[in-house]
């Protein structure tokens, strides 16, 4: 077979399934084809699991099970530490291939290489902050002792909007926790977490203790592990529409849900904000990840006697960005992941438009190979528009104006999501006051990003159950115990 242009960035990336320690193709020997989104290119295939595979996997990680948990939390923690300072030295190769099957501009994949490695290294501090207490019970005078125990075998999947750091929060406090796990990444981009399992075994995770599967087969492969009593816990990130499906699956066996799902955000600027704060906020809140994030700002709220100012610097900004595949010097916004997400968001400004919307910049997909789509900026959006109620998920910014606190707030809570809310103010009380009553589980408050390995990550309402990150991500993987006794 020929030298394609690909061949030096997947050198040495496993294709294969991996589990119990071991390489193997998928049962069946299905194999799911992996796109490079700048080209529309086919780059190579992988493994694509079967039902079989699937059970095999659980067989594996519940066979390991005991012997892990069995470990000294520091020995679980120096495991970690180690996956940490190996995917930093790596990490130029994974953010290439992730900008390779995922599409996102290079210094978006550097930043998310950096990320996914910081979650090794919280979960191998927190390895050892499993702590339980000790008291007496009021009436009755016996000791109450509670202790957190390893839930079990657990499920992880995984999108495709961030290959490395969604396997990585998830891996890093079931395995700081005692579990072992089953990683399904997302099929668009298997390629980041198979590159991931060297690295872990050359960090000393023993064979069995973490497995991946990516798969075509999503929804019977997931399926037929929520059957298997061993598993305890699922994890996953992704649509709330998938999310409710995977939650009434979890109920058949009492699996412990934790959901990461969709978001609506809303960014919010008041007439007393430093714009160019503000400015350099949104492009960070709308722009990362090109907006494939659920924690994109999807609606932005300016009040009246600063939109203009906002939308010249916001849009002179937007207008700036280098448009192209996001291997080469200079890109800023790469291709989106396929044509599906490009296709939505294609109709999503042209439904705002049809509308009465005005493109201030961007607004057109260019002809030619790729998933693109560029940088787009949107204003006198009308309340109707579908883009203010769906996630975008792509690089456009829909601009509406405000005039009072009431009214913004109950413009920025009319959605079933609650995943995060932006706001600039130079007013901190008046910030504060807003984000108590906002319902979302994360504000930035004049921060355009809120994602931190040491910060609990979820939402409210159809936003999600559970958090990651934190404490709070280490206990999700944790059962509690408590013993009664008397001496």
């Amino acid at each position: 077979m020929p030298n394609t242009p690909y061949d030096n960035l997947l050198a040495g990336v496993p294709t294969e399934l991996y589990i119990g320690g071991e390489w193997r193709p998928a049962s069946d020997g299905a194999r799911l084809d992996v796109t490079d989104p700048a080209t529309e290119a086919v780059i190579t295939s992988a493994a694509s699991a079967s039902v079989d595979d699937a059970k095999a996997a659980v067989d594996a990680a519940a066979a390991v099970g005991p012997a892990w948990a069995a470990k000294k939390p520091r020995e679980r923690g120096e495991i970690l530490r180690k996956a940490f300072e190996l995917i930093v030295k790596d990490g130029e190769r994974l953010a290439r291939l992730m900008t390779l099957e995922n599409g996102k501009a290079l210094p978006d994949s550097r930043a998310e290489a950096a990320y996914a490695a910081e979650f090794f290294r919280w979960s191998a501090e927190e390895a050892v902050r499993n702590l339980g207490q000790v008291s007496t019970a009021p009436s009755s005078g016996a000791r109450i002792l509670v202790q957190h125990k390893p839930a079990g075998v657990a499920v992880l999947v995984t999108p495709w909007n961030f290959p490395a750091a969604m396997a990585t929060r998830k891996i890093g406090p079931a395995l700081a926790a005692g579990c072992t796990v089953v990683l399904k990444p997302a099929s668009e981009t298997p390629l980041t977490a198979l590159a991931l399992v060297p690295l872990l075994e050359e960090a000393g995770v023993p064979p069995g203790v973490v497995n991946v599967i990516p798969s075509r087969r999503s929804g019977a492969v997931v399926g037929e592990m929520l059957k298997d009593m061993r598993v305890r816990v699922i994890s996953f990130t992704g649509s709330t529409e998938v999310g409710r499906k995977l939650i009434h699956a979890a109920a058949d066996n009492v699996v412990k849900p934790v959901m990461e799902l969709g978001g609506n955000a809303p960014f919010i600027v008041f007439d007393d904000a430093d714009i160019d704060a503000a400015v350099e906020g949104a492009m960070i809140a709308k722009m990362r990840n090109m907006g494939e994030a659920c924690t994109s700002a999807n609606r932005f709220y300016v009040h009246a006697a600063v939109h203009d100012a906002f939308v010249e610097k916001f849009a002179a900004r937007m207008r700036s960005l280098k448009l192209g595949n996001g291997l080469e010097d200079g890109v800023a916004v790469g291709p989106l992941v396929n044509a599906e997400t490009r296709d939505k968001v294609v109709h999503l400004v042209a439904d705002a438009v049809a509308k009465g919307a005005k493109v201030v910049t961007g607004g057109k997909a260019p002809d030619g190979k790729g998933f693109y789509y560029p940088a787009t900026v949107l204003t006198g959006v009308s309340d109707d528009a579908e883009l203010l109620r769906e996630e975008i998920f792509g690089p456009v910014a829909p601009i509406q104006t405000f005039r009072d606190e009431d009214e913004v707030v109950a413009r920025a809570n009319a959605t079933e999501y609650g995943l995060v809310a932006y706001l600039f103010t130079r007013d901190l009380s008046r910030g504060l006051r807003v984000s108590e009553r906002l319902e979302f589980g994360m504000i930035g408050l004049n921060r355009g990003i809120v994602s931190d390995p040491a910060a609990p990550f979820g939402g409210m309402k159809q936003s999600g159950l559970g958090r990651e990150g934190a404490h709070e991500g280490l206990m999700e993987f944790l059962e509690t115990q408590y013993v009664s006794v008397n001496w």
